[in-house]
């Protein structure tokens, strides 16, 4: 109880030093005045016998306001004792002295120099169980914001060594609008609602913001400065790695890209500072600390510092490589572009999500069938071990979902599947380039190794049209057999890249997706303005094939957009794209997922890696997007998600097929042509499902 005052406390002193101190203020005066009064209510001298204490409390108060309102306590000054004289005239000096003379001096001086300190954040914080950030880049906003969704309150400190006011206001800007978003959400729904149910709607479902954040600048490296914001306490740190946008000077830009290019040092060094004081005797148990990590050199001494400095129940440390992640996601989101709808919920704390929670087993197929009896409002996914131990993992809206049991559920509904699914060919236009190039050119690789056909023919056929410089510092692509072309052309050259694009379209039969990049090492005036131009030609081909053809398929060109501003996110879905891919934001939703479930590393690692083209066996799981009219041999009736998706795990694992076209087959959602997703959360057997030929299913399988 001691230990929540002081934390309210801390927090207040921190928020609002100057209600702080004028409360201070308050309460001294008010001491004062009742031991005034008690003293000359308590000592009954010659002329106050029959004074009570609210009279004697009265009259201190007057004296010190007006010195001439003595004469209520001593009536005739030549009669009275001189031991009260002596005591009144002591109060009235010290009243008009300390309170307005010399104290009122100090404390204007003293309020004035304290709230200054308390606005940069040099005080001690007494906090636990809080979320620190070390660092400040453009993921970080959103790192904070994904704790809204969050079921309990949060507490957030941000360590920074400059720019509190800029940090703060952005926070305050990204806050609101997502509660402006969310409740405009709920109006939406109660609308449909009759009209006496609507406000009981709109109070019950209301979204309100829990967090508490708190923005220091100090030294991050600083052991003093780290233990003043209870870093020993907070539940999770997150180190973030440094931008090179937010320069204005082009040779400081220049400058700080090369430095990124071999390492970042300034992350090793916190992690460094960071790991030695959590993993202390008397720093809280099970703390995770998560770092950004952008490329292979600073990735290598991560592991080094993680041999030497994790502690076992005391300090986690996960390593997210930033690019190596956002490459692979990229990659598929260029494969199969629908991905990119289910992944920004299943990412993401809000809505369908993943958890996971203990096992006493390692049978994945006993804990898939025992939980499709027991549960009706969440999916299993997998079983994976981790340090020794078995965890399950489940996606659900949250965790509360997988306590909701049912009475034992069975169905008999049945469908065909087509267990020798093969992907078809995948056409791909990649336009641009930024410092992922090379893992999403890696991404492409790993997708071939398990999907290239056995025949010897290519399932992927790539375009790549980007500037001399980068086409040079890739070879031209020509490490990269899949990649048919590779063609010179600056963002400015329209009528090269609208041409090269239209003949490859028309060229090859099937889908075609752009991959639209956007630079990550441009001046932050320049972020986003070239994948906007990109856009601006692509928009411009489909068009002028649908004028030119009022039945050409708008839906065969896939455009996925990538962007680093999310505040260009309307600007481009006003050009009909529903694929708009915010990178940082799929970083920082891992990242803040990651600092509440740390166990979920090893299950991302997994559905982010395909098998190798070696494995003799499915070694590892993942989410595809799969045709519905050809994974399924015939489309299945109208049913519920609860009879589809459990019909087609028992279709996909029979006992009577071969082992080899065994395939563990969970169905998460669908995504129907139109670009409209479906994820399969809640109660499934209130869920309607009737599938369409065109439909795409959301899959999580071994191949």
């Amino acid at each position: 109880m001691f230990r929540k005052i002081k934390e309210f406390f801390s927090i207040q002193l921190s928020k609002h030093p100057g209600r702080v101190v004028l409360t201070a203020i308050l309460l001294l005066n008010v001491v004062f005045l009742i031991v005034s009064a008690a003293v000359i209510d308590a000592l009954a001298l010659n002329g106050t016998e029959e004074m009570s204490f609210w009279h004697a409390a009265f009259y201190t108060v007057t004296m010190i306001l007006d010195a001439g309102c003595i004469s209520f306590v001593i009536e005739d000054i030549g009669t009275a004792g001189v031991a009260l004289v002596i005591i009144c005239l002591i109060i009235i000096m010290v009243g008009m002295v300390l309170f307005t003379g010399a104290v009122i001096g100090y404390l204007t001086n003293y309020i004035s120099g304290f709230i200054d300190k308390a606005n940069v954040g040099t005080h001690k914080l007494v906090l636990s169980g809080h979320v620190v950030v070390l660092n400040w880049n453009t993921r970080a906003s959103e790192i904070v914001n994904d704790l809204l969704y969050c079921d309990a309150r949060q507490k957030v400190v941000i360590l920074v060594s400059a720019g509190k006011e800029v940090i703060e206001k952005e926070l305050q800007e990204r806050l609101s609008d997502t509660v402006v978003q969310e409740n405009s959400e709920v109006k939406r729904a109660a609308a449909k609602l009759p009209a006496i149910q609507r406000p009981l709607y709109k109070f019950r479902h209301r979204f309100t913001n829990k967090l508490t954040v708190l923005v220091r600048e100090g030294d991050t490296f600083s052991t003093k400065q780290l233990n003043d914001i209870s870093i020993k306490h907070a539940k999770t740190i997150i180190i973030l790695g440094n931008d090179v946008n937010n320069t204005v000077c082009k040779y400081e830009h220049s400058s700080k890209s090369a430095e990124r290019e071999r390492g970042n040092p300034q992350s090793l060094k916190a992690l460094m500072q960071v790991s030695d004081i959590t993993g202390s005797a008397s720093s809280d148990d099970n703390q995770k600390i998560v770092v950004e990590v952008e490329d292979e050199w600073t990735y290598g001494l991560v592991r080094k510092i993680i041999e030497n400095k994790r502690v076992e129940g005391k300090c986690n440390i996960i390593p997210v490589g930033v690019n190596k992640i956002l490459g692979t996601l990229l990659a598929q989101f260029s494969l199969m572009p629908e991905l990119n709808l289910a992944y920004r919920e299943l990412f993401s704390n809000k809505g369908a999500t993943f958890y996971c929670k203990p096992y006493n087993g390692k049978d994945e197929a006993k804990f898939t069938r025992e939980y499709f009896e027991n549960h009706i409002c969440s999916l299993p996914l997998a079983l994976m071990e981790q340090n020794g131990k078995t965890c399950a993992f489940y996606s659900a809206n949250s965790e509360k979902d997988d306590l909701k049991l049912c009475e034992s559920y069975k169905t008999d509904f049945k469908v065909k599947v087509n267990h020798n699914y093969r992907f078809e060919q995948k056409n791909v236009i990649i336009l641009g380039h930024n410092s992922k190039i090379k893992d999403i050119m890696e991404g492409f690789n790993n997708f071939r190794g398990e999907w290239n056909y056995k025949d010897g023919r290519e399932i992927m056929n790539v375009l790549v049209i980007d500037d001399k410089k980068h086409l040079e510092k890739m070879n031209f692509y020509a490490d990269y057999s899949y990649v048919k072309e590779a063609v010179e052309a600056d963002v400015y050259d329209k009528d090269i890249i609208c041409e090269t694009i239209e003949r490859f379209v028309d060229g090859n039969s099937g889908d075609t997706s752009v991959l639209i990049l956007s630079d990550d090492a441009v001046l932050n005036e320049q972020i986003d303005a070239g994948a906007i131009t990109y856009l601006i030609y692509v928009r411009d081909i489909i068009n002028k094939k649908k004028a030119a053809d009022p039945d050409f398929d708008e839906y065969k060109i896939d455009v996925v957009v990538e962007i680093l501003n999310p505040k260009h996110y309307d600007i481009i879905k006003s050009y009909s794209v529903n694929n708009v891919v915010i990178s940082n934001r799929y970083i920082s939703k891992m990242l803040t997922q990651l600092g509440e479930k740390d166990e979920l590393f090893g299950f991302y690692d997994d559905i982010l890696t395909y098998d190798s083209a070696e494995a003799e066996e499915q070694e590892s799981k993942e989410i595809y997007i799969k045709a519905a009219g050809r994974f399924f041999e015939e489309i299945p009736e109208p049913c519920t998600a609860a009879e589809l998706i459990r019909a087609v795990y028992s279709a996909s694992t029979a006992s009577e097929l071969p082992e080899n076209l065994k395939n563990h087959t969970i169905v998460l959602g669908y995504v129907s042509k139109d670009g409209k997703m479906t994820l399969f959360s809640g109660n499934q057997t209130k869920t309607e499902v009737a599938l369409k030929e065109t439909d795409k299913l959301i899959v999580f399988s071994s191949h």
